[in-house]
């Protein structure tokens, strides 16, 4: 197939998975979460024409092993120079696989004028097993609630989509010496979990419902991070057993409580971690805290990071 424009360039944001819903389909659907895209953090590659398929950069090994995927299932050509600007960091939490595979699969979409939605892209990558929020955040910026999987779902659909205020910063703290679970042990800590209390999932589906997503919308800080906060207590004590905790890192765990301290809000951790967020109401507010907490933790492996919500779509840029 002819390629339909010289080069393709795609950006895709990180996200923060805020948690899931029910994790055990008590209520008859499996899952449902909560996430949001972020603009400071992204996977940006660019693919042009080769004599045969070259990929550098960043995460050029994942990026390989998705473009050979997709090119057999496309039946396109693989003569391709794929070009990794920037990457997600992997498997710390902010979504770095199903972004890259996105990035790649909307790239060659593009590329060919094949025509895909994102959705299609993202059943021949097999995301969305679990948490739609990646794929959610690719088609719409903002924050998203996916409505899990229920026993005829391809990919958990989006039922809500909201913009975040734009003051709103986020406070990511990073470990810098380890990575969450993924891959197969991913897979067999989800199968060691206790059934998740039929009890609790209604509790969060109403907190999220009628709590957290109107104080979005009315742009309440305050209410919306008390939510999110509940939400992530719940999720971490059911993974405690097999991550080390409510937090996989104990260094995070004791800034996550400084920050709470101090006025942060909406304190979690992102998917397995071991990043963990919190949400303060202002910029000013946010850098000041920022500064405190550095130099709190100044000795140790943590680092820091402010960042905002990204209330757009990924990018494709076409020539």
């Amino acid at each position: 197939m002819k390629a339909r424009y010289q080069t393709v360039t795609v950006i895709a944001p990180a996200r923060l998975h805020m948690g899931f819903i029910d994790l055990s389909g008590a209520l008859g659907r499996h899952f449902g979460s909560i996430g949001l895209a972020l603009n400071e953090i992204n996977t940006r590659l660019t693919i042009t024409a080769a004599e045969s398929l070259q990929v550098s950069g960043p995460s050029a090994a994942r990026a390989l092993k998705c473009t050979r995927q997709f090119c057999q299932l496309l039946g396109v050509s693989d003569a391709l120079k794929i070009t990794i600007d920037n990457a997600i960091p992997e498997h710390i939490g902010l979504g770095s696989g199903t972004q890259m595979a996105l990035a790649v699969g909307a790239a060659l979409n593009a590329f060919y004028g094949l025509g895909l939605s994102v959705r299609e892209i993202a059943q021949l990558s097999d995301r969305g097993a679990r948490s739609g929020i990646g794929i959610g955040i690719f088609e719409k910026g903002g924050l998203v609630v996916d409505g899990g999987r229920g026993p005829d779902t391809k990919t958990p659909p989006m039922i809500a989509q909201m913009a975040v205020p734009e003051d709103w910063r986020f406070i990511l703290v990073f470990d810098q010496r380890g990575q969450g679970l993924h891959g197969e042990q991913e897979v067999s800590a989800f199968q060691q979990l206790p059934p998740f209390p039929q009890a609790q999932a209604e509790r969060l589906c109403y907190l999220l419902l009628m709590q957290g997503l109107p104080a979005l919308a009315e742009g309440d800080l305050d209410k919306f991070g008390e939510v999110i906060t509940s939400l992530q207590q719940a999720v971490g004590e059911h993974f405690a057993p097999v991550q080390g905790g409510v937090f996989t890192s104990p260094d995070v765990a004791a800034a996550m409580a400084s920050l709470a301290a101090q006025g942060a809000v909406a304190i979690g951790q992102t998917s397995w971690g071991p990043t963990g967020f919190c949400a303060v109401a202002d910029p000013q507010g946010a850098a000041e805290l920022l500064a405190r907490l550095e130099a709190q933790f100044a000795a140790s492996p943590l680092s820091f990071m402010l960042a905002s919500a990204r209330n757009q779509t990924a990018e494709i840029i076409v020539s």
